[in-house]
C-alpha cells in the first residue's frame, strides 16, 4: 500500500494474514463511507414519491397519471445510468467516482427546492428534475461494483448486504423525514416562503421546498468524506473491454432477470405504495406510514445475504419468490371492489410481506453473483495454483462489473411497477391487472432459479 497516496497498490483479501493485519480495517473504512453516500443517492431517487403527495396542496394541478409518471421517471433514468455507472470504478477508481457521483446529487436537490415554490413551474421542468433524480439511483451500480473488491469471498454476502441494505434505507429515511420537514420552516427566511392551503376548513402551511433543500448539507459532507476517506485500488482498475466480457456470460443475463424480480419490486413498490394507497384508501394517513415497507426491506437485506452465505443464495432466492407470489395475491384480495371499502389491514400486511421478501431476495441474489462469476473463471482456467489465483482475481473483477450492470436492469422495476399501476388504473379502474402480471412474473422467477441454480443437477449451482 502506497503511503503517500490514496491508491492501494497491494490488495489480497483472500490472504488471511494480510486481511487481519491491514485489509479489514481499510475495507471497513471504505464501506462505512460508502454507505451514507449510497443512502443519500437513494434518498434523492425517491424524493418524488413524497413530493407528489403534496403538489396539489402547493397549488399544482397535475393529473393522477402525471403524478405517477413523476414518481416513476427517476427510476427509469437511474436504471439507465446504472448501465454506465457499473463500469466507472474500474475506469476511474472507486474514491474518485464516489466523490464525483455524490456531488452530482446537489443538482436535483437544489433545483427541486426552487421549482416547487412556484405553482406555475411547467410540467416539462418537473419531468427534467425527476429525470435528474435518477442520478441517485445510478450511484448504486458504482457503489456495489467498488465495495465488491474490498472483501474476501466468505464476507462478500455480508458486506454487499450492509452496503446495499443501509443504502436502501435511504428510501425509508426520505419517506419518514420529508413529511415532517415540509411542515416547518427549517431554513427560516433563507428557505423561501410557505405554501398555504385549506383542508377541512382549516388553513395550513407547507414548505415543500424542504424536501430538496434538507439534503444539501448532508450531500456536501458525504462528498468531502469520500474524497478524504476512501481509497482507489490499483488491482481493480480495468478497461471497459475487460469488463464487457460479462455480456458473454449466460449467468449475467439470468441474474438480471432475477434481480428485476427482487430489487425491481423493492424500488417499484417503494415508489408506488404511497400514491396507490392514497388512491385506494383515501382516509388512510399514508404519509405517516409510507416509510415502513422500504424500512423493513432495507433492514432485512443484510440478513438475506448472511443466510445465503450459509445455505446458498439460490435456495433463499427461490423461497423469496414463493413469498412474493403469496404477498401479491394478498394485495389483490384486499382491493376495494364494487364500491366496497376494501381490506386495509390485509392490503398493508401483504405489502409489508412483499417488501420483506424483496429485501431478503436482494441480499441472496447479490450473494449468488460473485459465486457464479468466480466459479466460472476458476472452472475454465488451468488447475495450477498461479492460474487459479489469477482466475479468482478475474472472477472478482467480472462480478464487480456484473453486480453494477445487474443492478441497472433490476432498477427498471422502479419505473415499470408505478407505470403498470397507473396503466391498469387507466384501463380498468383498478390495479388488479398489474398485480396479476406481477404474480405471473414471480412464478417464472421461481422456475428460472430452480432450473438454473437450485436443482441437484443444475449447470451453475450456487
Amino acid at each position: 500500500m502506497a503511503s503517500d497516496s490514496t491508491v492501494l497498490q497491494r490488495w489480497e483479501p483472500e490472504n488471511r494474514t494480510f486481511w487481519q493485519n491491514t485489509g479489514r480495517r481499510v475495507a471497513l473504512r471504505n464501506l462505512w463511507i460508502s454507505i451514507p453516500c449510497l443512502m443519500l443517492g437513494f434518498i434523492v431517487s425517491v424524493l418524488w414519491s413524497m413530493v407528489t403527495l403534496n403538489l396539489p396542496n402547493a397549488g399544482f394541478t397535475f393529473s393522477k397519471e402525471q403524478l405517477f409518471l413523476l414518481t416513476a421517471l427517476p427510476q427509469l433514468s437511474g436504471a439507465t445510468l446504472r448501465i454506465f455507472y457499473a463500469f466507472m470504478p474500474g475506469l476511474f477508481g472507486g474514491r474518485r467516482w464516489t466523490t464525483f457521483s455524490t456531488s452530482l446529487l446537489l443538482i436535483p436537490a437544489l433545483w427541486l427546492g426552487f421549482a416547487v415554490q412556484d405553482p406555475t413551474t411547467p410540467y416539462p421542468v418537473m419531468l427534467s428534475i425527476a429525470l435528474l433524480c435518477g442520478l441517485g439511483s445510478g450511484n448504486f451500480a458504482s457503489s456495489m461494483a467498488n465495495i465488491a473488491h474490498f472483501f474476501p469471498a466468505q464476507e462478500k454476502g455480508k458486506a454487499n448486504g450492509l452496503n446495499a441494505g443501509f443504502g436502501n434505507l435511504g428510501v425509508s429515511v426520505a419517506q419518514f423525514l420529508i413529511p415532517l420537514a415540509v411542515t416547518m420552516p427549517l431554513f427560516g427566511g433563507f428557505g423561501g416562503e410557505a405554501q398555504h392551503y385549506v383542508k377541512l376548513g382549516v388553513e395550513k402551511s407547507l414548505w415543500l421546498q424542504n424536501a430538496g433543500f434538507m439534503w444539501v448539507p448532508l450531500i456536501a459532507l458525504a462528498t468531502l468524506a469520500a474524497w478524504f476517506g476512501m481509497d482507489d485500488m490499483a488491482d481493480a482498475k480495468s478497461s471497459f473491454s475487460e469488463q464487457a466480457v460479462i455480456f458473454k456470460r449466460r449467468h449475467n443475463w439470468l441474474m438480471c432477470y432475477l434481480y428485476l424480480g427482487t430489487f425491481g419490486s423493492f424500488i417499484g413498490f417503494a415508489g408506488a405504495f404511497a400514491l396507490l394507497t392514497k388512491t385506494l384508501f383515501p382516509l388512510v394517513p399514508v404519509a405517516k406510514i409510507a416509510f415502513l415497507g422500504p424500512l423493513l426491506g432495507a433492514l432485512i437485506r443484510p440478513v438475506g445475504g448472511m443466510i445465503a452465505d450459509k445455505v446458498g443464495g439460490a435456495r433463499v432466492t427461490m423461497l423469496v419468490f414463493f413469498g412474493m407470489v403469496v404477498g401479491a395475491f394478498g394485495v389483490l384480495s384486499a382491493l376495494p371492489v364494487a364500491g366496497g371499502a376494501g381490506n386495509w389491514p390485509l392490503f398493508f400486511g401483504s405489502f409489508m410481506a412483499l417488501f420483506v421478501c424483496a429485501g431478503l431476495g436482494n441480499g441472496s441474489t447479490y450473494k449468488m453473483i460473485p459465486t457464479l462469476f468466480v466459479n466460472h473463471c476458476q472452472q475454465t482456467a488451468a488447475k495450477d495454483e498461479a492460474s487459479q489465483r489469477q482466475a479468482r482475481q478475474d472472477g472478482v473483477k467480472e462480478s464487480a462489473a456484473a453486480a453494477g450492470f445487474i443492478s441497472a436492469i433490476g432498477a427498471y422495476g422502479g419505473y415499470f411497477i408505478p407505470q403498470s399501476f397507473g396503466l391498469s388504473e387507466k384501463l380498468t379502474g383498478g390495479p388488479q391487472d398489474a398485480l396479476y402480471c406481477f404474480m405471473l412474473f414471480y412464478v417464472t422467477c421461481i422456475a428460472v432459479t430452480w432450473w438454473c441454480f437450485a436443482r441437484r443437477k443444475a449447470a451453475m449451482p450456487c
